[in-house]
Protein backbone atom coordinates (compact mmCIF):
# COMPACT_ATOMS: atom_id res chain seq x y z
CA UNK A 1 0.00 0.00 0.00
CA UNK A 2 1.32 3.26 -1.09
CA UNK A 3 2.15 5.84 2.11
CA UNK A 4 -1.30 7.63 2.64
CA UNK A 5 -3.59 5.37 0.83
CA UNK A 6 -6.96 4.66 1.61
CA UNK A 7 -8.99 1.28 1.76
CA UNK A 8 -11.83 1.41 -0.69
CA UNK A 9 -15.14 -0.97 0.55
CA UNK A 10 -15.81 -3.32 -2.35
CA UNK A 11 -19.21 -1.58 -3.29
CA UNK A 12 -17.27 1.60 -3.35
CA UNK A 13 -14.84 0.50 -5.55
CA UNK A 14 -17.26 -1.31 -8.13
CA UNK A 15 -19.66 2.03 -8.07
CA UNK A 16 -16.36 3.98 -8.70
CA UNK A 17 -15.29 1.46 -11.60
CA UNK A 18 -19.39 2.17 -12.80
CA UNK A 19 -19.02 5.80 -12.78
CA UNK A 20 -15.58 6.89 -13.62
CA UNK A 21 -15.75 6.55 -17.59
CA UNK A 22 -19.60 8.16 -17.46
CA UNK A 23 -20.37 11.67 -17.82
CA UNK A 24 -20.90 13.74 -14.68
CA UNK A 25 -19.65 10.76 -12.69
CA UNK A 26 -17.65 12.91 -10.43
CA UNK A 27 -19.59 14.10 -8.58
CA UNK A 28 -21.80 10.75 -7.86
CA UNK A 29 -17.99 9.45 -6.93
CA UNK A 30 -17.59 11.90 -4.82
CA UNK A 31 -21.12 11.76 -3.05
CA UNK A 32 -20.37 8.00 -2.95
CA UNK A 33 -16.96 8.57 -0.88
CA UNK A 34 -18.48 11.51 1.57
CA UNK A 35 -21.34 8.87 2.41
CA UNK A 36 -19.18 5.97 2.92
CA UNK A 37 -16.39 7.53 5.28
CA UNK A 38 -18.47 10.61 6.42
CA UNK A 39 -16.07 13.21 4.30
CA UNK A 40 -13.54 13.04 1.42
CA UNK A 41 -10.19 12.34 3.04
CA UNK A 42 -7.49 13.65 1.00
CA UNK A 43 -6.20 10.06 0.39
CA UNK A 44 -9.51 8.92 -1.19
CA UNK A 45 -9.38 12.12 -3.40
CA UNK A 46 -6.08 10.69 -4.59
CA UNK A 47 -6.74 7.31 -4.53
CA UNK A 48 -9.69 8.39 -6.93
CA UNK A 49 -7.76 10.02 -8.77
CA UNK A 50 -5.06 7.62 -9.43
CA UNK A 51 -8.27 5.06 -10.66
CA UNK A 52 -10.69 7.39 -12.51
CA UNK A 53 -7.65 9.13 -14.31
CA UNK A 54 -9.32 12.73 -13.11
CA UNK A 55 -6.51 15.19 -12.26
CA UNK A 56 -6.44 15.86 -8.56
CA UNK A 57 -6.66 19.57 -9.18
CA UNK A 58 -10.61 19.10 -10.88
CA UNK A 59 -11.40 16.74 -8.06
CA UNK A 60 -10.56 19.09 -5.82
CA UNK A 61 -12.19 21.83 -8.04
CA UNK A 62 -15.47 20.14 -7.19
CA UNK A 63 -15.17 19.35 -3.60
CA UNK A 64 -14.69 22.93 -2.67
CA UNK A 65 -17.15 24.67 -4.89
CA UNK A 66 -20.20 22.35 -3.71
CA UNK A 67 -20.36 23.75 -0.04
CA UNK A 68 -22.08 19.90 0.70
CA UNK A 69 -18.59 17.98 0.42
CA UNK A 70 -16.71 18.21 3.72
CA UNK A 71 -12.43 17.52 3.59
CA UNK A 72 -12.25 17.60 7.33
CA UNK A 73 -14.24 14.33 9.66
CA UNK A 74 -17.33 15.82 10.97
CA UNK A 75 -18.74 14.97 14.75
CA UNK A 76 -20.18 12.18 15.94
CA UNK A 77 -23.34 14.22 15.77
CA UNK A 78 -24.00 16.35 13.25
CA UNK A 79 -25.87 19.47 13.73
CA UNK A 80 -27.67 21.48 10.48
CA UNK A 81 -29.22 24.56 11.49
CA UNK A 82 -31.75 25.34 8.32
CA UNK A 83 -31.22 29.53 7.44
CA UNK A 84 -33.48 28.69 4.55
CA UNK A 85 -35.37 31.59 4.71
CA UNK A 86 -38.30 30.67 6.85
CA UNK A 87 -35.87 29.63 9.39
CA UNK A 88 -34.25 32.45 8.83
CA UNK A 89 -37.31 34.76 9.52
CA UNK A 90 -37.90 32.81 12.40
CA UNK A 91 -34.61 32.60 14.62
CA UNK A 92 -32.50 30.65 12.53
CA UNK A 93 -29.86 32.81 13.04
CA UNK A 94 -30.35 32.58 16.97
CA UNK A 95 -30.31 29.23 17.05
CA UNK A 96 -27.22 28.96 15.20
CA UNK A 97 -25.06 31.43 17.15
CA UNK A 98 -26.20 29.73 20.66
CA UNK A 99 -25.45 26.32 19.21
CA UNK A 100 -21.85 28.08 18.35
CA UNK A 101 -21.78 29.14 22.00
CA UNK A 102 -22.97 26.30 23.92
CA UNK A 103 -20.37 24.18 21.56
CA UNK A 104 -17.63 26.92 21.62
CA UNK A 105 -16.72 26.03 17.81
CA UNK A 106 -17.70 27.46 14.87
CA UNK A 107 -19.05 25.76 11.28
CA UNK A 108 -16.45 23.08 9.84
CA UNK A 109 -15.03 22.70 13.30
CA UNK A 110 -15.60 19.47 15.58
CA UNK A 111 -15.73 20.03 19.67
CA UNK A 112 -12.66 19.09 21.02
CA UNK A 113 -14.21 15.45 22.57
CA UNK A 114 -15.18 14.70 18.75
CA UNK A 115 -18.99 14.59 19.51
CA UNK A 116 -20.11 17.86 17.40
CA UNK A 117 -19.54 19.27 14.35
CA UNK A 118 -22.01 22.39 12.99
CA UNK A 119 -22.99 22.85 9.27
CA UNK A 120 -25.37 26.00 8.38
CA UNK A 121 -27.84 24.86 5.67
CA UNK A 122 -29.97 26.18 3.03
CA UNK A 123 -32.84 24.49 3.30
CA UNK A 124 -34.04 20.73 5.29
CA UNK A 125 -37.65 20.75 3.35
CA UNK A 126 -38.98 21.73 7.00
CA UNK A 127 -40.46 24.97 6.57
CA UNK A 128 -43.50 24.28 8.87
CA UNK A 129 -41.69 23.93 11.68
CA UNK A 130 -39.48 26.64 11.35
CA UNK A 131 -37.32 27.06 12.77
CA UNK A 132 -35.29 23.84 12.31
CA UNK A 133 -31.89 22.19 13.42
CA UNK A 134 -31.52 18.39 12.27
CA UNK A 135 -28.52 16.60 14.53
CA UNK A 136 -27.98 13.20 13.08
CA UNK A 137 -31.01 12.52 11.00
CA UNK A 138 -33.26 13.82 13.62
CA UNK A 139 -35.41 17.08 13.25
CA UNK A 140 -35.88 19.55 15.84
CA UNK A 141 -38.53 22.35 14.58
CA UNK A 142 -40.24 25.04 16.36
CA UNK A 143 -37.05 25.37 18.16
CA UNK A 144 -36.38 27.98 20.75
CA UNK A 145 -32.34 29.03 21.63
CA UNK A 146 -33.65 28.29 25.39
CA UNK A 147 -34.21 24.54 24.12
CA UNK A 148 -31.15 24.18 22.91
CA UNK A 149 -29.03 23.41 26.01
CA UNK A 150 -31.26 20.33 26.74
CA UNK A 151 -31.39 19.11 23.48
CA UNK A 152 -27.64 19.25 22.90
CA UNK A 153 -27.06 17.55 26.46
CA UNK A 154 -29.62 14.76 25.04
CA UNK A 155 -26.83 13.99 22.62
CA UNK A 156 -24.05 14.47 24.78
CA UNK A 157 -24.78 11.24 26.82
CA UNK A 158 -25.56 9.23 23.68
Amino acid sequence: MVAGDIEFSTELQAYIDEWCKKEGGLVMMLHRIQHEFGYIPRAAAEKLSRISGIPLAKIYGVITFYHFFKTTKPGKHRIAVCMGTACYLKGGQDLLEETRSILSIEPDEVTDDGLFSIDEVRCLGCCGLAPVMMIDDEVHGKLAKEQLPDIIAKYRAL
